[in-house]
């Protein structure tokens, strides 16, 4: 039996309780968690704004140390320090077939198989396929990838969402170019990351946004280098900031229909606006047809940063072996499994950045 934070149902609070795991069978890997982190998706998966089956152990960013495995599997050994991938690509569908793999459509049919049991029996599904809110877990062989030299296995469970989203959202969906200002909305874990991510793509002028004044300090240290604090007027404040153009690239980092919305509004004529946040249904985003003409802007949706982790990860270890990327930066409260709910609210608040439950 292992700890593990359980949703019983959506809407209702996590339980911390004992679940027993089963041996890894073929094309499976038992991992034991050293660390991972708490993401506002995970807190869309508590309250229905995306959906998974119940009851459900949740967490999908971790990085951990390999227990044993299964039969077939042979690109990692018990011993082996792993980043956990929550969204793995079936390499056969029709996105993966022409290279875009972060839209596999198979990426989450795991979500839905019975992975674990509670001590009375009661039949437990992964979350978004990889359980990180465990001690251990069990997940497939494709959900696991080598842990770069060199990267600290506790912090290596950031490189599983937060970076590998906030990277991807600067150099594959937006590809800013050295010299471009860049506006990031919300200063959280992967607006940190974000912010990281455009000062190693050498923007110029990377401007912070957010509703809290307090994490001013956070966001200049990740790379801003002027902080705004979100009101009726940031659009107006970041043209100001720019010359009265607007910043080249803009990147929403929260899911609000009132913050992708000024993140547009803050991008220059010809302007790229990527949009990370997960928003709910009922967050609406409205544009008349002559200003889509007028602005000649581009706006993309991005998932999990359009990245490739099997291509990034050693791109990204460059980065923090030659200290540009920091990933000990992203996090400001290290928790256990009891912390979950605290970090929850926490993120309803506009508190922090990444909560890391260190196990």
């Amino acid at each position: 039996m292992i700890r593990a934070a359980v949703l019983p149902a959506i809407g209702s609070p996590l339980e911390i309780t004992g679940i027993e795991l089963p041996e890894p069978g073929p094309g499976r890997v038992k991992v034991r968690l050293a660390a991972a982190g708490v993401c506002h998706s995970d807190l869309s998966l508590t309250n229905g704004t995306m959906r998974v089956p119940v009851p459900a152990v949740l967490g999908h960013e971790g990085a951990g140390t390999v227990v044993s495995v299964g039969e077939g599997v042979t690109h990692v050994a018990p011993g082996d320090g792993v980043v956990l991938n929550w969204a793995p690509s079936c390499g056969t569908c029709h996105p993966c077939s022409i290279g875009e793999v972060w839209l596999c459509a198979h990426a989450l049919t795991g979500a839905g198989d019975v992975y674990a049991r509670t001590e009375d029996g009661t039949e437990l599904h992964p979350g978004l396929n990889v359980a990180a809110f465990a001690e251990e877990t069990v997940v497939a062989a494709n959900c696991v990838l080598p842990v770069p030299d060199g990267v600290p296995l506790t912090d290596a469970a950031l490189l599983g969402c937060a970076v590998l989203t906030g990277w991807g959202a600067v150099h594959h969906s937006a590809r800013v170019r050295r010299g471009e200002t860049v506006a990031v909305f919300g200063v959280g874990g992967v607006g940190l990351a974000t912010l990281q991510a455009a000062r190693i793509a050498g923007a110029s002028t990377i401007v912070a946004v957010d509703v809290s004044p307090e994490k001013e300090a956070l966001a200049r240290a990740a790379g801003a280098t002027e902080y705004v604090v979100a009101s009726d007027t940031t659009a107006k404040e970041i043209r100001k900031l720019t010359g009265g153009h607007g910043v080249d690239v803009a990147v929403e980092c929260v899911g609000r229909a009132v913050t992708i919305r000024t993140a547009w509004d803050a991008t220059r004529r010809g302007g790229r606006t990527t949009v990370v946040g997960i928003g709910g249904k009922d967050q609406q985003v409205t544009f008349n047809a002559l200003e889509l003409f007028h602005w000649g802007r581009t706006l993309a949706g991005c998932v999990y940063g359009n990245s490739n982790p099997a291509e990034d990860l050693p791109v990204l270890a460059e980065h923090i072996r030659a200290g540009r990327l920091d990933l000990g930066a992203l996090v400001t409260e290290r928790i256990t499994l009891e912390g979950i709910p605290g970090a929850f609210e926490n993120m309803l608040a506009g508190k922090g950045g990444r909560a890391l439950i260190v196990f």
